[in-house]
Formats: C-alpha cells, structure tokens, sequence
C-alpha cells in the first residue's frame, strides 16, 4: 500500500481519481487549507503547512490548478516541501506548447519548474474535459445563439484521466512526459455545440465562429489534440447522456 496525497482533491478531476487510487487500496490524503476527513491542511498559495502535510508521503499527485501567475508560485511551494516523495505526478494540459495563450504560458512554467527541481516526476497531458466543454456551452444560456468556436477539440472523460493518474502512481517516475491522452474522437466545437443541443432540448442556433489571432490559429490547427491513438472512450454524446 502507498500513501498518496493528492492536491486539488475535491475538484472535478480529483473526485475521481481519489475514489480510483482508494479502490487500488492506497493510502489517500488530500490536501486541503480546511480540515476534514482524510484531509492534510497545507496552502500552496502561501506554502504554509505544506512540509508537514507531506512528510510520510510516497507520492503527490498534484491536480490543484489556479489562473495566470499563482499556478506557478504554487507549484514553486510545493516543490520546496516535496524533497522526500518518490514520486511526483502533474496533471497539464495538450498543446500548451503550442497554442499561445497566457495561461497556457503558466501552465508551462510551472512543468518547467518541475523538470528542474531534481523531485523524480511524471507529467500528464490531457485534452479538454467533456464537462469543461459542457460548462462552456451552458453558460451561454441567456444569449440569443450558442456560439462555438471553428476548431476541433478531441474532449476526454475525467474518470479516464483518474484511470490513466492512477496507472502512473504504481508506476516508476518518467522524469519526463507520459504520452498525451485525450478522447476517442476529434470533432468541431461546432459539432460538439451541436450535441448539446440535441441532449439539453435547446432551441437556439449553433453559429459558427471565428476569432482573429494566432491562438484561435492553433486550435483550429488542432494543436489542442493529440497524436497517436485515443486513450479514453467515452464520446461526448455519451457524456451527456
């Protein structure tokens, strides 16, 4: 049994993979700036209890993500409490290297921070999450039209991406990336709006839309896919269902 603490525990992808690394019989902690049942208190924003909150743990999976500068300082505090884990995996995001947009920026540093800090490491990229496109077209509902973006994205389930995080924890760091993974299909944001339409009974049109700039240029490129065979299986129709 390995003891596991997991940050961003109680967000969208940490629920699943929580429940998925427990089911493996792992010892599973998740850090939290509030205590609670099978909770560590440590910050990251400030780094304030993080050294305690790790000690004892084999492996950190580090799922907590925060907008622009903060995700890096945060990633730099952890670093500084992680010099005894065995092993550090990363949650990130496909095509940050390729699609210039600030947070993306971000994202980017802070895997940099991780190369660099000699803790032995993982990192997983993802596509999209099926309820982040899900989110997006929902909170279009007061306008008059569902806008959706002309560019491919290739959406995966967050239970998936729990699976592939948990495959890592029982094995040996990379100290480097574990390949890209995203969903079984690459569709138009347009054909996706399209779906969601049809399974939330929506009435209003799906429009097209193109934005000027070289990041609207790199997703419609389908820089925000991956290459080699899909890893996950549900398809967002499925999702919404």
């Amino acid at each position: 049994m390995t003891s596991i603490l997991v940050t961003g525990g109680t967000g969208t992808l940490g629920r699943p993979t929580v429940a998925r690394l427990r089911t493996l019989d792992h010892q599973v902690r998740v850090l939290s700036r509030k205590p609670g049942p099978d909770r560590v208190v440590g910050d990251l924003t400030t780094g304030d209890g993080l050294s305690a909150a790790l000690d004892g743990a084999d492996v950190v999976v580090h799922l907590a993500t925060s907008s622009g500068r903060k995700d890096v300082e945060q990633t730099r505090n952890l670093l500084s409490a992680a010099s005894g884990v065995r092993h550090l995996i990363v949650m990130s995001i496909a095509g940050i290297d390729r699609i210039p947009l600030p947070y993306y920026r971000y994202k980017l540093e802070a895997e940099r921070l991780v190369a660099g800090s000699g803790v032995p490491y993982t990192v997983l990229r993802a596509t999209q999450f099926h309820n982040l496109v899900d989110r997006i077209l929902s909170t279009q509902r007061f306008l008059p039209a569902v806008l959706a973006p002309a560019v491919p994205l290739q959406p995966i389930a967050v239970e998936e991406v729990a699976v592939r995080l948990a495959e890592l924890a029982e094995q040996e760091p990379l100290n480097g990336r574990a390949a890209d993974i995203g969903g079984p299909e690459r569709r138009s944001v347009v054909e996706l709006a399209r779906l969601w339409k049809q399974a939330r009974s929506a009435r209003r049109a799906v429009l097209p839309v193109r934005v000027p700039g070289k990041a609207f240029g790199a997703f419609a490129a389908g820089q925000a896919t991956v290459d080699g065979p899909a890893y996950g299986k549900i398809t967002f129709a499925e999702y919404l269902r």
